[in-house]
């Protein structure tokens, strides 16, 4: 597959948005910190994009830096549920329609409600998944979040 031929790609240009495409030697299970050093990028720059669910099963994607984990447990209270937790892979791959290791928030197979980590809002440049693994894009955090129309939090804590 074409790099730009993603349902992601197709998205990101549907909303205007300017990116650069990366590929990389994709590695199973080694996530961002495999994608960083293959790309010569800082690794808090590299966006993981977690799909997740609340308390009544309801899907809903986080954007957190590669770096850092999520607080499922403040990501719940900022976003008024009871519980919010990882989806089974299985499950993620059904909402979003990716292949996990390969997920974007763009162009998901359904709408899903998208939370970002407020401080990747403060860095000028993210790469983010462009909707197959060994493939990232490189933009504005900013330009994102307003065509996702995510919702930011503070929920990261360091491993």
């Amino acid at each position: 597959m074409a790099a730009g031929a993603t349902p992601a790609v197709h998205a990101l240009r549907r909303h205007g948005l300017s990116f650069t495409e990366h590929e990389y030697r994709y590695e199973l299970k080694g996530g961002t910190a495999v994608s960083s050093r293959e790309l010569g990028v800082d690794e808090h720059h590299v966006v993981k994009t977690l799909v997740m669910e609340d308390d009544t099963k309801a899907p809903l994607i986080i954007l957190m830096h590669g770096d850092r984990e999520v607080s499922t447990k403040n990501l719940a209270r900022q976003i008024g549920r009871k519980l919010v937790k990882p989806c089974a892979p299985e499950v993620a791959e059904r909402h979003s329609g990716y292949q996990v290791g390969g997920t974007s928030p763009f162009g998901t197979r359904k709408p899903l409600p998208v939370y970002i980590e407020r401080t990747i809002l403060e860095l000028d440049r993210i790469y983010l998944n462009g909707g197959r693994r060994g493939f990232l894009v490189c933009l504005d955090p900013r330009q994102a979040a307003k065509a996702l129309d995510a919702t930011p939090v503070d929920v990261a804590v360091i491993p």
